[in-house]
């Protein structure tokens, strides 16, 4: 049997590089319902597309489905530009979400000693130029400063 794993060609050996906790321009690529107990949950996987020096770098993250944290989820719909008919009738249909751009702000939680991408807001893609200052500068050498 043969299994398809995205991006496991570009995986880091180390499994330490992460992305700064920063705002990011990103397109969905993958949206995924998972059906938990407690907590249902989508997960999705974003491309980077801005700033340029992350292009191509994905994110992984979770936005729950509980009735505590719809606001969350409906916020990201909105933001991305999600069809506000399905929205409006409560329907997600994870086809529609591949492709959607918006802003999002990432920060890192650790868990059981693992560390994870926390979606911590979103925005329209178009406020990207105005967000854009606010992003972290390429990463450099350790130990040197740039000017």
């Amino acid at each position: 049997m043969k299994r398809r794993i995205e991006g496991l060609h570009e995986a880091d050996p180390s499994g330490s590089v992460l992305l700064p906790d920063s705002l990011y321009l990103v397109r969905v690529v993958r949206a995924q319902y998972r059906w938990h107990i407690e907590k249902p949950y989508y997960i999705l996987r974003l491309l980077v597309l801005e700033p340029e020096h992350f292009a191509s770098r994905s994110i992984t993250g979770r936005i729950y489905c509980t009735r505590r944290a719809l606001w969350k989820l409906n916020w990201f719909l909105r933001d991305f530009g999600y069809d506000s008919d399905l929205l409006g009738q409560d329907e997600i249909d994870e086809k529609s979400l591949v492709g959607l751009q918006g802003v999002v702000k990432i920060g890192h939680v650790v868990v059981n000693g693992t560390t994870f991408a926390n979606l911590e807001g979103f925005a329209p893609a178009g406020q990207w130029q105005e967000l854009s200052p606010a992003v972290v500068s390429p990463p450099t050498a350790a130990g040197s400063e740039v000017a």
